[in-house]
């Protein structure tokens, strides 16, 4: 009996450690080239207009989904990233074109 609690314990212990780790997608390193402000968008977890994909990808993490839009009419790539998550969250969508965040919207 004693060992049953102290195992429950133990994985108890392991969830909740889980829970409250926080995920790093990036270093300080991979970030110092970027303007002092946009690097501490990225430590905030937020992202901003003009951002490029690797800048949200270190803010936020990859999509949940990409989808490649037909190109601009002069002939610019667009991408609209779909970030989505179960409860209050909601979805977030996000559109680059050439690269550089022009939209966002989302809870």
């Amino acid at each position: 009996m004693k060992k049953l609690v102290v195992f429950i314990l133990a994985v108890s212990f392991l969830f909740v450690g889980i829970g409250c780790t926080k995920s790093v997608r990036y270093t300080e390193e991979e970030i110092q080239q970027f303007p002092p402000e946009i690097q501490e968008h990225i430590r905030q977890g937020e992202v901003q207009l003009g951002m490029t994909t690797q800048q949200v990808r270190y803010a936020w993490g990859p999509p949940s989904s990409i989808k490649f839009l037909e190109p601009t009419p002069e002939g610019k790539t667009r991408e609209e990233w779909v970030y989505s998550k179960l409860g209050i969250f909601g979805i977030r969508l996000l559109v680059f074109v050439d690269g550089k965040l022009i939209f966002a919207s989302g809870e």
